[in-house]
């Protein structure tokens, strides 16, 4: 089979590798063999590249987190699934998504909603599950409340502006440039910021009168959360989602007691482990609003395998909208 691969760590246009003539996986006890239909972008492969994530597979390893395929072959033990079921999951690595066949624990397997195509399956995972948990599991949103989005525009935030809205919230995102100010506004967010033209600390301050945002989701970090901190409302909950900046911030935690909010850690990751009935449970409420029409993953670029080294660095570099796929041949 063809498969990308990574021998060395570094940017992904520079040591990712597409070879071909791999072995075929062969499913384990537990395990379940899918051919690759669509693979998601996600900004971890980009840092599991470069070496900075936490979870960092052993050399060489083939990037990608998660996928929408066809299941071709079931391991020992597998119940509930069947030969020709289209699913979505994350693959076991280091044999990742990038490839045109991928192996996943029967555990991490999902149904793929008939309403979204492959590439829209795909990126309805990682994105929808963490801003869902997010929203709803961490900071428990009520309608009416206001919900302040960073990175709106990007894959995790564009998932939290539509499950926002979904919710009742009032949504506010905030995006770097024009182009991805217009993407914001097309997935529903009621104001939308451009922090490269103005304040977006002022603009939610005059937008509530003064009150702030009820939540706030924070996929960036750096200076997205001290602004953040500054427009929180009274018993405000701000969600920490990733450090997309590249800064981790060290809160004030004087800041916090005397505002009286709330700063709250996610990891969606560790539920997979310590409380997959929720994974599942979230899994079914997505694809309730995916059949509904309310859900629907913005895919802003559909590429073909041989071009995945260049989306993963599209992403990477913070130039990409929405979500990026990779598609099986």
């Amino acid at each position: 089979m063809r498969a990308w691969q990574v021998d060395e760590l570094g940017e992904p246009a520079e040591v990712m590798r597409l070879r071909d003539g791999l072995p075929q996986p062969e499913p384990g006890p537990g395990q379940v063999l899918v051919r690759v239909r669509a693979a998601a972008v996600n900004f971890p492969d980009a840092l599991m590249v470069r070496g900075h994530y936490q979870v960092r597979p052993p050399l060489p390893f083939t990037p990608g987190v998660e996928l929408c395929g066809v299941v071709e072959g079931l391991g020992d033990g597998v119940d509930g699934r069947a030969v020709g079921e289209r699913v979505i999951g994350n693959p076991v690595l280091p044999g990742g998504a990038f490839a045109e066949y991928a192996l996943l624990e029967a555990s991490a397997v999902f149904r793929a909603p008939d309403a979204l195509d492959d590439a829209e399956a795909a990126a309805l995972h990682i994105g929808y599950q963490t801003a869902w948990f997010a929203l709803h599991r961490r900071a428990v949103l009520r309608p009416g409340e206001t919900l302040l989005v960073h990175a709106a525009a990007g894959g995790v935030g564009s998932a939290a502006v539509q499950l926002g809205k979904a919710a009742g919230a009032r949504v506010i995102g905030v995006v770097g440039g024009a182009d991805k100010a217009a993407v914001a506004r097309r997935l529903g967010a009621d104001l939308v910021v451009d922090r490269t033209a103005g304040d977006f600390v002022a603009a939610v301050k005059e937008a509530t009168a003064g009150r702030g945002a009820d939540v706030v989701f924070d996929p960036v970090g750096g200076d997205a959360y001290t602004g953040s901190t500054k427009c929180v409302a009274f018993e405000g909950r701000i969600v920490v989602v990733g450090f997309a900046a590249g800064q981790i911030p060290a809160p004030a935690l004087n800041h916090a007691l005397v505002k009286n909010y709330s700063i709250l850690g996610l990891h969606w990751g560790l539920y997979n482990t310590l409380d997959p009935q929720a994974v599942r449970a979230a899994h079914e409420e997505l694809s309730k609003l995916a059949e509904q029409g309310v859900v629907r993953p913005l895919v802003s670029a559909r590429l073909p395998l041989a071009d995945a080294a260049g989306g993963v660095q599209l992403v990477a570099d913070g130039r990409s909208t929405g979500r990026v796929v990779v598609l099986g041949e």
